[in-house]
């Protein structure tokens, strides 16, 4: 059995072009443009009309996320 548990979904938000990972637990997060965003993250609460682009997970090194 694969576990999924640290698994974050990379998004793009359309709209501002800011960086949005969902955690395994469901939770969005906004990463600022820092040199640690994920130490530095928000939380994000997508309203109705977000449009949030899927962003491959290879990107997951630009952003400085933590491994599965």
């Amino acid at each position: 059995m694969i576990s999924t548990r640290n698994r974050l979904d990379i998004y793009v938000a359309r709209a501002s072009g800011q960086w949005v990972v969902r955690d395994a637990d469901g939770h969005f997060w906004s990463l600022p443009p820092t040199d640690t965003p994920w130490d530095d993250r928000r939380p994000f609460e997508p309203d109705e009309g977000a449009e949030l682009e899927s962003v491959p997970g290879h990107y997951r090194y630009l952003l400085r996320l933590p491994r599965d």
